[in-house]
């Protein structure tokens, strides 16, 4: 595609996202203290989806998802690949109710940061790595406690398409604790959507879910390498695709 089409297109996504952002951060910002807990993420999650229906229509980006068969339905910890805003968006409403491990930093930001605040996520320090990783633990127990799934990018920030990062353990490290199991993700949502660049490039975006990680009789390291292992194989499937 030309890449001034481009430049249009992604322009005129952003037009509308920030549209949603707006008006779902002040319906949410207005009506969330009245709302139940649930009914702030059906409402939020709906500016997600249609974030990234926009982005669909605007940007020509599909999106194909497999293994949707191995959601658990009861809480549980997803370790997913981060590459871009996009799967922040899909995962929420996916994986519904869920609170993600976030930088504190955005909860500072008007409407959009607003609006996350209502869905009770995990918001770290992310310069006091020590005191995160407590505060990782206390938060995500108790929030998978209250029948939450919680959201993990063990890479601990966007990592460009084709690249891998280091692999924290406190994910791993929450569902031991927890007794919960471990979902992972891989997905190639960088290729189409670059973190830090204006431009979307139009394509396929591939999400693999995989098949839930028991955490009995095992270590966050084991279970770390075994979910890294996982998910950079299909990575290496999804860029060839």
């Amino acid at each position: 595609m030309n890449k001034f089409i481009m430049i249009v297109r992604s322009l005129l996504f952003y037009a509308l996202y920030l549209l949603i952002v707006l008006s779902f951060g002040l319906v949410a910002t207005l009506s969330g203290p009245f709302l139940s807990y649930i009914n702030r993420h059906r409402l939020l999650t709906t500016a997600g989806m249609l974030i990234n229906k926009s982005l669909s229509l605007t940007c020509c980006i599909k999106v194909q998802v497999d293994g949707l068969e191995n959601i658990p339905h009861t809480p549980c910890v997803i370790l997913s690949k981060h590459q871009s805003t996009w799967e922040v968006f899909f995962l929420q409403r996916l994986f519904m109710p869920v609170s993600t491990i976030l930088k504190r930093e955005l909860l500072q930001i008007p409407f959009f940061g607003w609006g996350i605040r209502l869905m009770h996520p995990i918001a770290i320090d992310r310069s006091n790595p020590r005191q995160a990783m407590v505060q990782v633990m206390q938060q995500g127990k108790q929030r998978i406690a209250e029948g939450n799934r919680v959201v993990i990018y063990p890479e601990g920030t966007r990592t460009p398409y084709g690249k891998t990062g280091n692999y924290g353990r406190s994910g791993a490290a929450l569902a031991i604790s927890a007794g919960v199991p471990v979902v992972p993700i891989a997905h190639n949502s960088g290729f189409c959507w670059p973190a830090h660049q204006l431009i979307k490039r139009p394509g396929k975006i591939h999400v693999v879910i995989g098949k839930p990680l028991e955490t009995t009789d095992t270590t966050s390291q084991k279970l770390t390498e075994e979910v890294k292992a996982w998910i950079e194989e299909q990575q290496l499937q999804l860029s060839v695709k």
